[in-house]
């Protein structure tokens, strides 16, 4: 006896026309996954490198100099050869301070030495302040001298004779560079000047600055 083939029903077209819209569906959410994905990590590689541009760049914290413009002496008075005690020396000196930086450089108290044949012969604090981004402030110092400081110098004599005066300097700032309250930088400035008093043009000439940083 000969069994009869048994034939499976075909599904119908309906279920495998529902097969194949839910294949297409699947293909369609998982192609727009993946162009998603790649567009966020365009945007998260973008992103890194326009950081790192403004890192190198624009939020890069450079020091701040400081210049000497000018210096003057005032109430320098000679009697018989000798200093007046009663009245005191006064320096004055224009002082510029350049800020290149994007953020303002705020400076606490700072202070300036006078040196005379290696001794401290006066000296003066400046009040804190502020240079503004990308500006430069210029401040106006004045230092007191004492007389008898200067005359108490074994080359004061010799000096005075030769009508000229080597005098040194040494100013101190010390401040911070604050940029959008993320980049934080403590700058300390220190600047050594060298110069020579000439009595009879009562000028000074032949400055050198020597500026060195801490931070």
């Amino acid at each position: 006896m000969v069994e009869q083939e048994q034939v499976k029903p075909l599904a119908p077209a309906a279920f495998r026309d529902e097969e194949e819209a839910l294949s297409t569906q699947l293909n369609l959410r998982k192609r727009r996954y993946v162009q998603c994905c790649g567009c966020i990590a365009a945007l998260s590689l973008i992103l890194a490198v326009v950081v790192l541009v403004l890192f190198f760049t624009l939020f890069r914290i450079h020091d701040p100099k400081i210049k000497i413009n000018s210096v003057t002496i005032q109430r320098l008075e000679l009697i018989n050869g000798s200093l007046r005690n009663d009245v005191n020396v006064t320096l004055l000196a224009d002082v510029s301070v350049k800020n290149p930086n994007v953020a303002t450089f705020k400076f606490s108290n700072s202070t300036t030495l006078i040196y005379y044949g290696g001794r401290v012969i006066g000296g003066a604090i400046h009040l804190q302040g502020q240079a503004k981004a990308r500006r430069t402030l210029q401040r106006n110092v004045t230092v007191e001298l004492d007389p008898e400081k200067i005359e108490a110098v074994p080359s004061f004599r010799s000096d005075l004779n030769s009508g000229a005066f080597s005098i040194s300097s040494y100013s101190t700032i010390s401040g911070r560079v604050k940029i959008l309250k993320i980049v934080r930088k403590r700058v300390v400035v220190r600047l050594n000047c060298t110069t020579t008093y000439r009595i009879s043009g009562r000028q000074f000439i032949g400055e050198s600055c020597r500026p060195e940083l801490d931070f």
